[in-house]
């Protein structure tokens, strides 16, 4: 496998396109993440597309790109990944073609779970718009066409601001689009890692009333007066406030999930997350601890467990929560430092700060999270 990273940043690339021509190659996949506001970003493209006219490029809008051990605004992350031993395959899926996310998820599932004269589907990497696709459902769907499959990925941002988001596919940078890589062959690796690092505080308490992501009563009182009555005079500051403070889902086995506030709904005096909250759930408010999320991202890629592997050149997608860049602020870089601290010397990193993480739990089960680094790694035996 080779890599090759290169970056746009303040009106110029890091490197003569030109000069890459060796990894313009149908077997070459490209990773392009961008700010959803880049006044130029079809220029950027443009450029791209012609200068690797055989590459499969995907990707899409973030609240920050990552690029190596850096967190950057207004920029474009691309990361060549050309395959030698193995092979990939791309699907895409239009939000108004189906009738709820779920049914996406099988869409995408099913076509990457055809039969591929490389091999077996090892890994599926999926993209989907952070304002128009239930994460949680989306996960479900593709969990059902493809059992016993990686699925990693992340939902595309829009920084703080919540107003549009972008996915990458056949050359089309809109909104309403999923897009999803499946990986086959036995040559190719894949592994994940994932952890949070927030404090619980306060009791726990039951959802005793929600539909899906919206969440309407805990222990019947309603949801909205209940958390305004922990956030003090930060509840001004709602929904955006509420990035500070998320909710764990406590499983059976005390295992927490965490979900992020995105909307509230003051009528209803109802909280909307970015993915589902079951009814009847056991859940717990949570709180930064600043040097705990930077630990999590650090344990996410111990998680990953390739520090002892041949030195085999090795590629590293770091999806974190746009949650926790606002409250790292300064400190953001530490998380990503800390990741490829704790990966390979031969590993680049590229990644960018989400709506939504996707990667499986400790129990293997694939869920949607929030506020959490995820780490994807990929690389060629």
């Amino acid at each position: 496998m080779q890599l090759k990273l290169v970056q746009y940043l303040e009106g110029a690339w890091s490197e003569n396109l030109a000069e890459l021509a060796s990894m313009n190659s149908q077997d070459t996949f490209g990773l392009v993440f961008a700010d959803a506001q880049l006044s130029h970003m079809p220029n950027v493209l443009a450029e791209l597309y012609a200068a690797f006219p055989n590459v499969h490029f995907v990707g899409g809008s973030t609240a920050g790109e990552i690029f190596g051990a850096e967190v950057n605004d207004a920029s474009v992350a691309v990361c060549l990944v050309r395959l030698e031993k193995s092979a990939f395959k791309v699907s895409i899926a239009q939000v108004d073609d189906f009738e709820n996310a779920y049914a996406i998820g099988e869409h995408l599932g099913q076509t990457l779970a055809q039969p591929h004269p490389a091999g077996a589907l090892k890994g599926i990497f999926v993209l989907a718009d952070g304002l128009h696709v239930n994460g949680t459902h989306l996960v479900n769907g593709l969990m059902q066409a493809a059992p016993n499959t990686l699925i990693t990925g992340g939902l595309m941002g829009d920084g703080p601001r919540f107003e549009n988001t972008f996915v990458l596919a056949q050359g089309n940078w809109a909104s309403k689009q999923v897009v999803a890589i499946g990986f086959y062959g036995q040559s190719i690796q894949l592994s994940h890692g994932s952890k949070g690092g927030w404090d619980v505080f306060g009791p726990e308490r039951q959802v005793t009333r929600a539909v899906d992501n919206i969440v309407y009563e805990f222990d019947g009182t309603p949801a909205l007066a209940l958390y305004k009555t922990y956030l003090g005079d930060l509840a001004e500051g709602l929904p955006g406030s509420a990035l500070l403070f998320p909710l764990a889902i406590i499983s059976a086995d005390g295992e927490r999930l965490v979900r992020t506030i995105v909307q509230i709904d003051v009528e209803q005096q109802a909280l909307i997350f970015a993915g589902d909250v079951p009814e009847g759930a056991t859940v717990q408010l949570m709180k930064a601890n600043f040097d705990r999320l930077i630990d999590g991202a650090y344990s996410a890629a111990e998680l990953v467990n390739w520090q002892n592997l041949p030195q085999q050149p090795t590629l590293s997608i770091a999806i974190s929560c746009v949650g926790r860049r606002l409250i790292l602020k300064g400190r953001v870089e530490e998380e990503v430092e800390a990741t490829l601290d704790a990966l390979p010397a031969n590993t680049q990193q590229i990644g960018f700060y989400s709506y939504g993480e996707i990667s499986p739990m400790a129990n293997g089960v694939c869920s949607l999270h929030n506020q959490t680094m995820t780490l994807t790694t990929l690389r060629e035996e």
